[in-house]
């Protein structure tokens, strides 16, 4: 089983650590990381949260490739729609070569509606809009020259220039819905999902990507399964440290919950209505918090449970200091990793 460590950039609302703190300590960290095992470097993408949110992840893993030899890259999730196809094809295939091949592109059609009409995309052609950029990203790993005609994006004849130096860059699909696990499963891509959801709701969700996937002949044991994880010596001060950074993290899912655009359910299988309702309890199901025993242990039902391929450690948790975070990753990577290796 791989490990990865996801950073989503997040600050506190308290103002203790300021967004250029959140990207220097990546500097230091990062490189760390992968002296301790880690195997990727996952970021993610949203736009016009004022905590933060990473709303540039090429740029992010630009720089990454710089700090980094072996690491995977990986986008978790570049929100498709929201881009010039052109200029998308280009970054990507010039990150590509930054990293040496080192690039995964997971992708999503995205959800969060302000973000949308930030970028002025109307919301409701998202899907279509991603599945045609994804057909782009195809067509340039493919062909010498792109040349793109659709529903929503023209590209005249253009020379792909760099090409990448994977042949197809591995693309992860980001799905929570039926619709979408069909649409990844046509496209031979494997899922990448939300940490809102719980195993039970995995299970589910990788239940009926796989028979979808079967009908399409195709099948694949790629399965990333992301969690916010945080360890310390004892469970009491992994919880005291991670716990209200957790409640920041959720609170998007609760907030769009209360909205309509996207269910989350408490571990009492309640739908959020009102987003000051998300706390540290009502979700303990989610994340992965305590002492090197108690997270070797909920791993290892997670092993059973869902056969992940790799643990996608959410652990730069907003305003959780960056002593405790180094040790965070230290006592992961000698405490419990070695038990999945």
């Amino acid at each position: 089983m791989r490990f990865g460590l996801m950073y989503s950039f997040i600050t506190p609302r308290d103002g203790s650590m300021s967004h250029r703190d959140t990207f220097r300590e990546l500097d230091r960290l990062l490189p760390l990381a992968e002296s301790l095992g880690f195997d990727a470097f996952h970021t993610t993408e949203h736009h016009g949260q004022d905590n933060g949110w990473a709303p540039s992840p090429l740029v992010v893993l630009a720089h990454a490739a710089g700090l980094t030899r072996r690491m995977r890259l990986v986008t978790n999730v570049l929100l498709l729609p929201l881009y010039e196809p052109l200029r998308l094809v280009e970054d990507v295939a010039t990150l590509d070569n930054l990293s040496d091949g080192r690039l995964t592109l997971g992708v999503s059609p995205g959800y969060v509606s302000e973000e949308f009409a930030s970028y002025r995309v109307p919301h409701g052609e998202r899907f279509t809009r991603a599945e045609e950029m994804l057909d782009i990203l195809a067509a340039s790993w493919r062909d010498e020259v792109l040349e793109h005609r659709g529903r929503f994006y023209q590209v005249p004849p253009t020379p792909v220039v760099p090409r990448p130096v994977q042949v197809a860059i591995p693309l992860w699909y980001g799905v929570s819905g039926p619709r979408l696990l069909e649409r990844a499963a046509r496209r031979r891509c494997p899922v990448t999902a939300s940490p809102r959801h719980t195993v039970a709701e995995l299970q589910a969700h990788y239940a009926r990507f796989d028979a979808t996937a079967a009908r399409f002949g195709f099948a694949t044991t790629e399965r990333p399964v992301i969690r916010e994880l945080f360890v310390a010596p004892t469970t009491a001060e992994a919880e005291a440290l991670a716990g209200p950074a957790i409640v920041e993290l959720f609170g998007l899912y609760g907030r769009k919950s209360a909205e309509g655009e996207r269910e989350l359910r408490n571990d009492q299988g309640e739908l959020v209505r009102d987003a000051a309702k998300v706390d540290f309890r009502s979700f303990a199901s989610r994340y992965v918090v305590g002492d090197p025993a108690t997270v070797r242990d909920a791993l290892a039902e997670l092993q059973d449970a869902l056969a992940p391929s790799e643990i996608v450690c959410r652990m730069q948790l907003p305003g959780v200091p960056t002593v405790a975070f180094e040790r965070s990753l230290r006592l992961f990577a000698e405490a419990v990793m070695p038990h999945f290796r």
